[in-house]
């Protein structure tokens, strides 16, 4: 059997990958897919990939971009979701705020420097002609840990992918402002450079199988009912999600890696002209 460390965040986007796992798709094959849950997200994952901690990793595409553009040594080999991911703009239930327009220069709760909930306050802020370099952050690592930051006031708001917050929503913990949705497909799968080198069919294989899935999630008997049971998030939002989201088969074209790119170097967050074809193999 041949090991192989995988991670990603504990969210419903990442339920074929258990499917597999316990269907023993993978192991048919001769791989020990040992997954590893991160609720800390993307900035964590690229850390982990750097420090040799993992060998693939379920990842934002601008934050591996972005991590990669600062010396990770890790290749993109496919996109794993070809839609946007849908960010939630988030307050304290009972806090002062009605509108986007209240939270500038406000203090952002992010999971850590480098991560989705980091880019995108970035993005967001540049999306409303806010001056980024007034943006303020309060690490909190986790969803609970922005609860709390959020209800003490060391934050002011929080964004997450909605569907993840909707219960916070639902049990008047968070109260949802707006939505930020990214400008590219928000999920790769990547893998550590040397890794991928010297296990290319095993990635190979690894993607066939679960592409083959993901071809046919959204077809899987009550897969609905699973995903709500699962994540507690209601069968109505459910639905709404999986009429929404696309998963890819494919590799990240060249146009959506040029946009992230362009995104990252216009914000100031990158300063490395990547090539295309050093980072999607």
């Amino acid at each position: 059997m041949k090991s192989v460390k995988i991670v990603g965040v504990p969210e419903h986007f990442n339920l074929p990958w258990h499917l597999c796992i316990d269907n023993g798709e993978f192991s048919q094959y001769g791989i020990d897919l040992q997954w590893t849950d991160v609720p800390e997200g993307t900035g964590k994952m690229c850390e982990m990939l750097r420090n040799d901690q993992t060998d693939v990793a379920v990842i934002l595409t601008e934050g591996i971009i972005k991590d990669i553009a600062a010396g990770n040594q890790s290749v993109i080999v496919q996109t794993y979701v070809q839609t946007p991911l849908t960010w939630g703009i988030h307050v304290a239930y009972e806090a002062p705020y009605q509108t986007l327009n209240d939270l500038e220069n406000k203090t952002v709760a992010i999971s850590r420097f480098g991560s989705g909930s980091h880019l995108m306050a970035v993005v967001n802020a540049h999306n409303n002609n806010w001056n980024t370099q007034n943006l303020k952050f309060e690490v909190v690592n986790t969803i609970d840990n922005a609860v709390v930051a959020l209800q003490n006031k060391t934050a002011d708001y929080f964004m997450w992918e909605r569907f993840m917050t909707k219960p916070l929503v639902d049990k008047k913990i968070f109260r949802k402002i707006a939505d930020c949705p990214t400008p590219w497909p928000c999920f790769v799968i990547a893998v550590r450079k040397q890794f991928y080198e010297e296990n290319q069919h095993v990635i190979s294989q690894i993607l066939d199988i679960i592409n083959a899935t993901t071809s046919e999630f959204k077809h899987i008997p009550s897969i609905d009912k699973t995903i709500a049971a699962k994540f507690d998030i209601q069968l109505n939002d459910v639905e709404q999600w999986l009429k929404s989201t696309r998963w890819s088969q494919k590799k990240l074209d060249q146009k959506n890696f040029d946009t992230v790119m362009q995104y990252l170097t216009n914000l100031n967050i990158i300063s490395t002209d990547l090539e295309y074809k050093n980072v999607i193999k």
